[in-house]
Formats: C-alpha cells, sequence, structure tokens
C-alpha cells in the first residue's frame, strides 16, 4: 500500500503543480471581458465562461493542495503545543472522522448530476456556450484528489523524531 501512496503522492504532485498555472488564464480571461465587451463588442460572454470553467478546476485543486500543505483544516489552532506525533494523530483523526467522509459524500451523491451533465455536454445557461460540463465535473476533480491525498497522508512514514 505503501507504493500506491508514493505512486498518488508523484501524480498529485504534477497535477497540482500544473493546475495551478490556470491563475494566469483565469486572471487574463476576467481582464480581457471589459476590452472586449466596450471596444470589441463581442466575445466578453465567452470568456467569462472560460474563466468560470478554468476557475472550477483551479479550485478543485486548490482544496487537494491546501489540504496537502497543512493548511486547510489545520490542527495548530488547537493544540500548537502538542507533541509532533499528537498533533499528527490529530490530523489523521480529522481526516478519517471529517474530511474523508465529506469527500466520498460529495462524490457520491454529485455523481448523478455530473454524469448527466458529461453525456449531454451541459452547455451554460446564460449564453448557450459549451463547457459547463467542466464546471460540474470540477467538483470529482475535489473529491477524488483530496481522497487520493488522503490516502498519501494515512500511508506517509511519520519522520525519524515521532515514532
Amino acid at each position: 500500500m505503501a507504493r500506491v501512496a508514493r505512486l498518488l503522492d508523484g501524480v498529485l504532485r504534477r497535477t497540482l503543480s500544473a493546475l495551478r498555472w490556470l491563475a494566469i488564464p483565469i486572471s487574463l480571461m476576467l481582464f480581457l471581458q471589459w476590452p472586449l465587451r466596450e471596444y470589441v463588442k463581442a466575445y466578453s460572454r465567452e470568456a467569462n465562461d472560460l474563466g468560470q470553467w478554468l476557475f472550477a478546476l483551479y479550485v478543485a485543486a486548490a482544496v487537494t493542495a491546501a489540504t496537502r500543505a497543512g493548511t486547510h483544516l489545520a490542527v495548530d489552532t488547537l493544540a500548537k503545543r502538542y507533541p509532533a506525533r499528537a498533533r499528527r494523530l490529530l490530523v489523521h483523526i480529522c481526516n478519517l472522522v471529517a474530511l474523508a467522509p465529506w469527500a466520498f459524500l460529495v462524490l457520491v451523491t454529485a455523481t448523478p448530476l455530473i454524469v448527466a451533465s458529461i453525456s449531454h455536454l451541459e452547455r451554460f445557461p446564460d449564453t448557450g456556450n459549451p463547457g459547463y460540463f467542466i464546471v460540474k465535473s470540477a467538483v470529482w476533480v475535489m473529491s477524488l484528489t483530496l481522497l487520493a491525498q488522503l490516502i498519501v497522508d494515512i500511508f506517509r512514514p511519520s519522520p525519524p523524531g515521532e515514532r
């Protein structure tokens, strides 16, 4: 299982590293909306729609990145003075009792909606532009990467001072 955790860790590292660069095109799409609307008189809604699905993917990755960095649901607020081993145990307990069930619940309950959206290649309701199914699919990205990160955390060996 440790081998699978190492493989997942590498996949997550590369995936999250690639998705962090979405911040640049998101910013570009936000910036371009105004000149496109005011001067070109076209394509501002398309820029907005593209920005929305890029943002959905970015946020989905950001939740896992925050968990990976230890800033999402961090127990340090309550346990700053606890020994490192106790803090690590609290993180594992919180992950197993709160975060994993939440990610699994989101994955299970959202799947029918996401499958329907993908099967119809759902479009943005206001504009009819393609790609709205990507916004909904970002929920899968978030849940699956979060569950994968929790597996990595559980099977990651303790630092030598904690054993």
